[in-house]
């Protein structure tokens, strides 16, 4: 039985080995010159003002990933169930009204609220 997993744990393992080698050719390879302007942190453009520790983050990065996120995973849900629509019936064509109204619902609130606003 555990001989049947054989190719898997293969495959893991040569990926495994292959990744910490591509990662350990790319540090001898590369230069490595650090100087203060290039370990600044950097977000889109925007440079960082005052300490992330007293609460001066700008989230609105993190918001529209979040949204980003959340309609990939709309899509993700949406490719199966057009595969099997015809096997799935009336009940699972509401369903999936159901599922992209709440989503619809949520973006009308995220709209509403300011969220996807792009304000620097």
């Amino acid at each position: 039985m555990l001989s049947d997993y054989l190719p898997v744990f293969l495959m893991a393992g040569v990926v495994t080995l292959l990744g910490l080698f591509i990662l350990k050719i790319s540090s001898l390879l590369r230069p490595a010159n650090p100087y203060p302007a290039k370990n600044q942190p950097y977000e889109c453009g925007v440079d960082p003002v005052g300490d992330a520790s007293v609460g001066q983050v700008k989230i609105h990065y993190f918001v529209i990933a979040i949204a980003f996120i959340i309609f990939d995973v709309e899509t993700l849900y949406l490719f199966p169930w057009a595969v099997v629509l015809t096997d799935i019936g009336l009940f699972g064509y509401i369903e999936m009204f159901v599922f992209i109204f709440l989503l619809l619902v949520g973006f009308i609130y995220a709209w509403a609220t300011g969220a996807l606003e792009w304000q620097i």
